[in-house]
């Protein structure tokens, strides 16, 4: 198919990332009536689906995984891999007819100024989009976050961040270390173990809330227990794990004092669900060991004192936002980087520029793509009844993408 010049687009909302959030907010969009038009800077849909590790499974079915409109293939199984939900979104955005527009990125969004009508001016390398509304939909997890530990540039090892790491193959035979014992890293260290890596450990600052892979219908009891006071479902939350999970004291990893809802309420994390971490830590594949210090060429230096020299360092250490080129003029952010209000609901000084998937929240990130997209088209529905826009233009020489989701051939 040709490319479509951006010049030639017009629409009244401008969503910026094909992800689940972006996609699903356009989709919602549409159906209720408003053409909106998916910016996306890769050059496929899910772009950051597609670029995680192999082994990559939802930890959610697919009931709580599906967007609005379009239910995940049975046929993808109980627990969808990472290639049958990249298919599942690039067959969403075909479903929904919608129009995305790949290998675009977004530069920066400002304030529209003058009598043009429009509420808001995107930048993209080749043109200004002005449009009534936009929804940034990038993602929590778009700039690896890497610890900046003293050293650092001193380590003779291979250093990398998860999000670069693929599959186990490269370690056969290796000494790794495994940086963070969420979800992301308790799975790479447990398939490492088990792919016939030499040695592997890994850090951990806090011990993590540990539930069986089962207790992904956890996210349908945090729906059921969300009026219910935070003291009781924590410790509820640390007696299901005493019964449900062996006690790994003795293997270095004491069990946690935290409750899963005050820790996902002060910290943004979630339970970790068991991949077969836990037989590996018990086994002696894994070792747990105290968090990193720093390094000092061939050696990390670990918070009880001990050195140890692995050949590879794996860093799961989380994500930023990486919103600041794109809106950190706005005064939109917090201190940390994170949008100020998510979904529905937007600051005085910033009317219909939205948010969507920068919580993670115990009830499941894929279902609150959903909750967000259906709030952000209401909201954009009510504001249009108020206060209608002009039509927005498009402006500036054209930029060389496709209109469809699909990678190019």
């Amino acid at each position: 198919m040709p490319p479509t010049p951006m010049r030639d687009v017009a629409a009244p909302v401008i969503v910026i990332g094909a992800g689940p959030h972006g996609l699903a907010a356009a989709a919602l969009l549409r159906r209720s009536g408003v053409p909106a038009v998916v910016l996306e800077r890769s050059d496929r849909v899910g772009a950051s689906w597609a670029q995680r590790y192999d082994h990559l499974h939802l930890h959610t079915p697919p009931g709580a995984s599906k967007l609005p409109g379009l239910s995940v293939p049975r046929q993808a199984g109980p627990w969808v891999s990472r290639d049958d939900y990249v298919r599942y979104l690039e067959h969403y955005v075909a479903h929904h007819r919608l129009d995305v527009r790949v290998t675009t990125p977004v530069q920066r969004v400002e304030r529209a100024e003058g009598g043009s009508g429009a509420q808001w001016l995107v930048h993209i390398p080749d043109a200004t989009v002005a449009t009534g509304a936009v929804v940034v939909a990038t993602g929590r997890c778009h700039t690896p976050n890497t610890p900046d530990w003293p050293g650092r540039s001193t380590f003779t090892g291979t250093l990398l961040h998860s999000a670069h790491y693929r599959s186990p193959a490269p370690y056969r035979g290796r000494d790794v270390l495994v940086v963070g014992a969420g979800n992301s890293g308790t799975e790479i260290a447990a398939v490492l173990a088990g792919a016939g890596a030499q040695q592997v450990r890994i850090a951990i600052r806090t011990p993590p809330n540990i539930l069986p892979r089962s207790s992904a219908r956890w996210h349908a009891v945090g729906r059921l227990t969300e009026a219910l006071p935070l003291a009781w479902r924590d410790s509820t939350s640390l007696l299901t794990q005493r019964f449900a999970v062996p006690d790994l004291t003795s293997w270095g990893l004491p069990r946690p004092r935290s409750g899963l809802y005050t820790r996902n309420i002060r910290e943004g994390v979630n339970p970790v669900l068991d991949h077969g971490f836990v037989d590996a830590v018990r086994s002696g594949r894994v070792e747990p060991v105290a968090a990193v210090q720093a390094f000092d060429g061939p050696e990390v230096l670990l918070a009880d004192g001990a050195r140890i020299r692995p050949d590879t360092v794996i860093a799961a250490t989380g994500y930023r936002p990486g919103l600041h080129d794109l809106v950190g003029s706005l005064g939109v952010l917090d201190e940390a980087g994170q949008p100020l209000t998510v979904g529905a609901r937007t600051l005085p000084g910033a009317a219909r520029l939205y948010f969507a998937g920068y919580t993670n929240p115990l009830t499941g990130v894929l279902r609150q793509a959903g909750i967000d997209a259906r709030a952000i088209a209401h909201a954009f529905r009510r504001e249009e009844a108020r206060a209608p826009l002009p039509a927005p233009r498009v402006g500036d020489r054209a930029t060389d993408t496709r209109p469809d989701g699909h990678p190019p051939s």
